[in-house]
């Protein structure tokens, strides 16, 4: 049962007596009243029992963007049903009206349009509907919650999309360079020649031989779509927010930048999030898009409060792909022991392929280091300075090592790292 404004209003009106006829009798007759009218309209209110609640599965939106959760009342009694329904999301799913005014004629169906304007990434849920019935006067209500499970999906919004076109041109200058084009050892045909001493007898082209009569060889160039490794680094040090976003979600917009430019580069393209398991999972095999089975693989993901573990990471990157690859290690380098982790593990890595880590930086340190005006911006602007030393050193290291680092800030670490992946490309390194 809820009471309504209108009884609250009613109940101090019936002060009015008392004050005037002050006595037990005119309390008990101002109760008796206001008992009998509560009876009355919760006698005549709708029961919601009769009620019937179907929910539309609103499907997933992009973060910020617009989704509907669709209700369909159903009213099976024989009273006329005046009240409210209201559809419980959660606070992050930004439900504008949740609140819905009904007024459904027995025997009939009416719907309920709840629009979601989402603030946060994930899987979003309203587990449940409240009904409220109300009577004529409007004084009462019957009130009950129906079990009416929703989820909305709402997935990474891929604001790096902007910077696609621009590196897909860069992309595309390299297919009628020569040094894409370079004959040598590779796994792709380029044509037949004659033999010439010093040639592998095992390219001789036999078929080609007995044709022409004379000894002819195959020449192969290097292969030109290969094979790109993401591991999304999702321990606690992904938990940090770094410009007002948490550094997971920087590290996605840099994973589905590079994902997409590398699969239309003709790339083959395999993404996983790790800490101490594989969280997510997705690549270009699979079927569908793969900026669809990205986004959806993203979507549910969260910074878990636990240690990466490193040694485990070599282990994943060769169940994925055993041949030469492009290994992309979206991770940090700070919040831990890099010699301990990171180091060892990308030098293990590079020994086998191409390895580049991509590290976002926050730009409070660049903001800290011009603020020296007082004595206490003097120290913030040390302490700035020696963590941008030690990130420099844990790069330098790196580097010595044969990996490549991208350190930048949120909005430069996505297109930075696609020019990363377009340079090694150039460079015939991939």
């Amino acid at each position: 049962m809820a009471l309504s404004g209108r009884f609250v209003v009613l109940a101090l009106l019936g002060l009015v007596p008392v004050l005037l006829l002050p006595g037990w009798w005119t309390v008990l007759g101002v109760i008796a009243v206001l008992a009998a009218l509560l009876g009355l309209e919760l006698g005549l209110a709708a029961s919601l029992r009769t009620i019937d609640v179907q929910r539309a599965d609103p499907g997933h939106v992009a973060l910020n963007g617009t989704a509907h959760s669709v209700l369909t009342v159903s009213n099976q009694g024989g009273r006329r049903l005046r009240g409210l329904i209201r559809d419980a999301w959660q606070p992050s799913a930004g439900a504008q009206n949740a609140v819905r005014p009904l007024d459904i004629p027995a025997g009939e169906r009416r719907r309920a349009d709840v629009t979601l304007r989402p603030v946060r990434r994930g899987d979003l849920k309203a587990p449940h509907v409240t009904l409220r019935s109300y009577g004529p006067l409007r004084l009462a209500a019957r009130q009950r919650t129906v079990p009416c499970p929703g989820t909305l999906r709402v997935l990474p919004p891929f604001h790096s999309r902007r910077h696609l076109p621009s590196k897909l041109r860069k992309l595309r200058e390299l297919d009628g360079k020569a040094a894409v084009q370079i004959r040598g050892a590779g796994t792709e045909f380029d044509s037949l020649r004659d033999y010439v001493r010093g040639d592998d007898v095992r390219s001789i082209d036999w078929r080609a031989t007995a044709r022409r009569s004379a000894v002819v060889v195959r020449t192969w160039r290097p292969e030109r779509d290969r094979r790109v490794v993401i591991v999304l680094d999702t321990s606690r040090t992904s938990a940090a927010r770094i410009d007002d976003e948490p550094r997971l979600d920087t590290g996605m917009e840099a994973a589905l930048l590079l994902a997409v430019l590398a699969e239309r580069g003709g790339d083959r393209v395999d993404f996983l999030a790790f800490d101490r398991r594989p969280r997510a999972r997705a690549g270009s095999a699979a079927s569908g898009n793969l900026l669809g089975q990205l986004v959806q693989a993203m979507a549910p993901l969260e910074a878990e409060l636990i240690e990466m573990d490193w040694q485990g990471i070599p282990g994943q990157v060769r169940a994925v792909s055993a041949h030469r690859s492009l290994v992309v290690l979206l991770t940090s380098l700070d919040g831990g022991a890099p010699e301990e982790g990171l180091i060892p593990v990308a030098t293990r890595l590079a020994s086998q392929h191409v390895v580049v880590v991509a590290a976002v930086r926050d730009p409070l340190l660049g903001q800290m280091l011009a603020e020296r005006d007082t004595a206490a911006g003097v120290f913030r602007a040390a302490a700035a300075e020696r963590a941008l030393l030690e990130r420099e050193a844990v790069s330098v290291q790196l580097r010595q090592h044969g990996v490549e680092v991208v350190d930048a800030e949120p909005l430069q670490l996505p297109p930075r790292l696609a020019d990363m992946y377009i340079r090694l490309k150039a460079a015939g390194r991939l």
